[in-house]
């Protein structure tokens, strides 16, 4: 049986009338590829089953009604004749196809769209429209992938729906970069040469591969697993509807009652019901997740899911109840604050409780929201003010990352709760790095003694941080650095030590060495940019070394990286000259934000400073990664060099373009 192949048009959809017979043949042919392209498009804060449903809907939705068109005859194809590797190779731009392509984009984009006058916690309008299939008593999911499918996956969510659909559109069905911005434009999109240009950068290095994984079953919502929805939140909400409609038959036989005049005696007191009023079980402290006390030593997820629950008021359902209610719907004297990147939206299933207690003068509820974040309430024990609700993005947290949360933060000082696989903990000062780390007291709670906080204001004369060191039980002598940087989540600190003659790439490691410390100690102060920016890791790679002109001592290169929960990095690349003080701070040559630049998927870097030698003259510096074979200056000063190294005489003001040459071929530019 030859396989159809469509007529080859325009990707957009066509100008001349489409017939509704026409419109359902090409809709029941290429269903799967337009519902997988829906619910590519769709926004991912919809989860995972209303997007599942969203992108039937919008294709069903399509179809356009057959009095606004005139009609065509058409034969429906045999779907099922067709074999996914056809389908795969078949990209399908025929007429039909390619306008039923557009009204779905359209619908799907629709979904992120809000007027300026639209609640921001509400959906967007078209999320709002009464649509079919609706599914009862039951949730759907795709089909989990790999690691590789749930970092794609999380690219994705990252980027608007125009730049989903870009990709979409090039994975999907193969079209040309032209071909997908007059598409994007047709469906309304305001930038789609911008959309074109960031989908360009998703899934590198290896874009092909990204493209394949696109078609796999993660983003399949037409082969999904079902599980049931939550039972007991259907059974209050089948007694609250029983419950109103009684309150309207009441209310109304009473409207009868007065409109006849008929006058009875008031009831001591009002209608109940038992059961009424009870909340539903994602705001019950009685259907809150509890963790077992040594889970965390059996298992092999070692993240925030492993925290046992702590605290002298983790019975306390009053407490509970009122975190809760403030999360699902904060009053106005309830202070909200989220770390960029994190929604503020309420609970869409029973939360994780891992601490409830007292905590420097005030009732502190700590929560894990499904592996994507935790949550802080805290209300003032005494006295006036209201109470505090605080969101930090925290999905894929490992050992380190989930290793201690912020419960406190008073008068310059901090207390920690940390994870139940700390056995050791002592605090010592960035600034001081031959100084050894003080013991710190826990709590039979977890909660540690005051600490002091940076400052990140003013001078920067200390920077304390935490040492840690885990369990035997789960890793041998493993110790690591966290630091506070203004968030409910510590930072990691980390090191890349210089490359080796020769030598594979090295691999971060922990900052507790002599080389790591001391490199810390002369960039420590750069943390204060990062304040308040959801930085999850900070990463310092001495990337070069470089021997000086006019007296051959050495200074280093460094890169110093800080990832962020959601996703993007800033860097700042700081050269470290020769100093009398060992904490002097390093200059800052580069900042650059959003970029791959110095991780695994940005491995080569070349920067350039001004630099005065003792003797007064002006130098120009270079220096570059590991795979860096030859430098070469050019504008107002020109110098070229064999190696990933350069110094030439440039005067102080001089402008100079810094490239270079790379191992396996092509070239580089300086960042700035």
């Amino acid at each position: 049986m030859p396989i159809h192949q469509p007529q080859q048009r325009s990707a957009t959809a066509p100008s001349e009338p489409l017939g509704v017979q026409q419109a359902e043949a090409a809709l029941v042919e290429h269903y799967p590829r337009l519902v997988r392209l829906a619910y590519v498009v769709l926004p991912p804060s919809l989860g995972r089953h209303r997007r599942v449903l969203a992108a039937h809907a919008a294709v069903q939705r399509a179809l356009p009604l057959a009095r606004t068109v005139p009609a065509r005859t058409a034969q429906v194809p045999a779907q099922s004749r067709r074999s996914p590797e056809a389908e795969r190779a078949t990209a399908p731009a025929d007429a039909p196809y390619a306008s039923m392509r557009l009204r779905v984009l359209r619908t799907a984009l629709a979904y992120e769209r809000r007027p300026r006058w639209w609640p921001g916690r509400l959906p967007a309008p078209a999320a709002l429209r009464p649509t079919l299939p609706v599914v009862w008593g039951l949730r759907l999911f795709p089909r989990a992938g790999g690691v590789d499918e749930l970092a794609l996956d999380r690219a994705l969510s990252e980027v608007p729906g125009a730049v989903r659909a870009a990709f979409a559109l090039q994975s999907l069905d193969g079209l040309p970069e032209a071909a997908v911005r007059a598409l994007l434009a047709e469906a309304g999109v305001a930038d789609p040469a911008g959309a074109v240009r960031r989908a360009a950068r998703l899934g590198r290095p290896d874009r092909a591969a990204a493209h394949v994984l696109l078609r796999s079953g993660e983003f399949d919502p037409g082969t999904v697993q079902t599980r049931p929805s939550d039972l007991l939140r259907r059974r209050h909400r089948v007694r609250a509807a029983a419950l109103a409609a009684a309150l309207c038959v009441v209310a109304g036989t009473l409207a009868v009652a007065a409109e006849k005049g008929v006058r009875d005696e008031a009831p001591e007191a009002g209608v109940t019901t038992p059961g009424a009023g009870r909340p539903a079980p994602f705001i019950d402290p009685a259907a809150l997740l509890r963790t077992a006390a040594e889970q965390w030593a059996d298992t092999s997820r070692i993240d925030f899911t492993a925290w046992p629950v702590r605290g002298d008021r983790r019975g306390d359902e009053e407490l509970l109840g009122r975190a809760l209610r403030a999360w699902s719907e904060p009053a106005e004297d309830v202070k909200v604050s989220t770390t960029p990147g994190t929604a503020d939206v309420p609970p869409a299933q029973p939360p994780r409780l891992l601490f409830a207690g007292e905590v420097d003068g005030a009732a502190v509820a700590l929560f894990h929201d499904g592996g994507v974040r935790v949550v802080r309430y805290a209300e003032p024990l005494s006295g006036g003010g209201g109470a505090a609700l605080d969101f930090a993005r925290t999905d894929d947290a490992d050992v380190t990352t989930s290793a201690a949360v912020v419960m406190s933060r008073t008068g310059g000082k901090a207390r920690f709760l940390l994870a139940p696989w700390i056995s050791e903990t002592t605090t010592r000062d960035l600034l001081a790095p031959d100084t050894p780390g003080r013991p710190l007291e826990v709590g039979p709670d977890g909660v540690t003694a005051p600490v002091e906080r940076p400052a990140v204001g003013g001078g920067c004369d200390a920077w304390p941080v935490l040492q840690l060191r885990s369990s035997e039980r789960i890793v041998e002598k493993h110790a690591f650095l966290v630091t506070d940087l203004g968030d409910l989540a510590p930072a990691h600190l980390t090191y890349t030590p210089k490359p080796g003659g020769g030598a594979p790439a090295r691999q971060p490691r922990e900052a507790t060495g002599p080389e790591a410390l001391a490199a810390w100690a002369r960039t420590a102060c750069s943390l204060r940019a990062l304040s308040g920016s959801g930085v999850r890791a900070v990463n310092n790679w001495a990337f070069a070394e470089q021997r000086l002109p006019e007296g051959g001592t050495s200074a280093e290169w460094l890169c110093t990286r800080a990832d962020t929960w959601r996703g993007p990095g800033r860097v700042l690349v700081q050269f470290l000259q020769p100093a009398a003080s060992p904490t002097a701070p390093a200059t800052v040559v580069a900042d650059r934000n959003d970029t791959a630049l110095c991780s695994r998927f940005g491995q080569h870097i070349l920067a350039g400073t001004h630099w005065k030698a003792a003797s007064g003259r002006w130098y120009v510096l270079a220096a570059g990664s590991r795979a860096v074979t030859g430098i070469e200056a050019t504008g107002q000063v020109r110098g070229t060099a064999g190696g990933p190294t350069l110094a030439v005489r440039a005067p102080r003001d001089a402008s100079v373009q810094l490239t270079a040459r790379l191992r396996e071929g092509g070239t580089l530019t300086a960042v700035h």
